[in-house]
């Protein structure tokens, strides 16, 4: 990923809350069949040096072949992007000599696949990842709210797999090389717009917490 220096971000605890408010993330593989994407929800697990990813596809998924071949696999998970007009900045008026760009934070984590059948195993990533969504709601759905047979039919019908994250990397580009001014007009122009007001603070903050540039 090119990443000059000033969007870098390296820590893992701004890399995996993004990971975790954006879990629908594009599993990348390149096999025998040539290269292959599919969007996939994941599990983070906090557990090896830079964490472990976890997911289910369905069982007819071809992508299943490449992730068994045991080569490298890329997870990318995007977070919040927003077209910036050159029309916020204040430099704009002063010179004139500025284009329009896309702000966006994303991650990219990389790891060798493991594919797994194991019921249990399962069951409980199924259970993991309907947690992490259903918790937030006033009453949660959970997995045995369904039919005992009905789930045993639907865990019959996917295959797991985990990634050990081996590398990481997150770059935050949110105006942090432009002046004060044009950033206080793109977080202005966004809000006024009604635009993303996730992307409004980061530009803010020049980065996931206040400080980083």
């Amino acid at each position: 990923m090119h990443c000059p220096g000033i969007f870098r971000e390296d820590r893992l605890d701004a890399l995996f809350a993004l990971m975790r408010a954006y879990p629908l993330a594009t599993l990348v593989t390149a096999g025998a069949g040539g290269l292959m994407a599919n969007l996939i929800p994941f599990s983070l697990i906090e557990a090896g040096e830079k964490g472990t990813l976890r997911a289910h596809l369905a069982r007819g998924n071809a992508q299943l072949d490449a992730l068994r071949e045991g080569g490298e696999a890329l997870v990318i998970f995007q977070g919040p992007e927003s077209y910036i007009t050159p029309s916020w900045y204040a430099s704009k008026a002063e010179h004139g000599e500025v284009v329009p760009t896309w702000n966006y934070a994303v991650v990219q984590a990389r790891g060798t696949p493991t594919v797994i059948e194991d019921r249990d195993w399962l069951l409980a990533q199924i259970e993991h990842l309907t947690t992490m969504q259903e918790s937030v709601r006033p009453t949660p759905w959970k997995v045995s709210d369904a039919p005992a047979s009905y789930i045993e039919k639907m865990v019959k019908g996917v295959v797991g797999v985990e990634i050990p994250i081996e590398r990481i990397e997150g770059k935050w580009k949110v105006s942090q090389n432009r002046p004060h001014e044009d950033r206080q007009g793109v977080q202005d122009g966004l809000r006024q717009e009604g635009l993303s007001e996730e992307m409004a603070r980061l530009v803010a903050n020049k980065g996931p917490a206040a400080g980083v540039s």
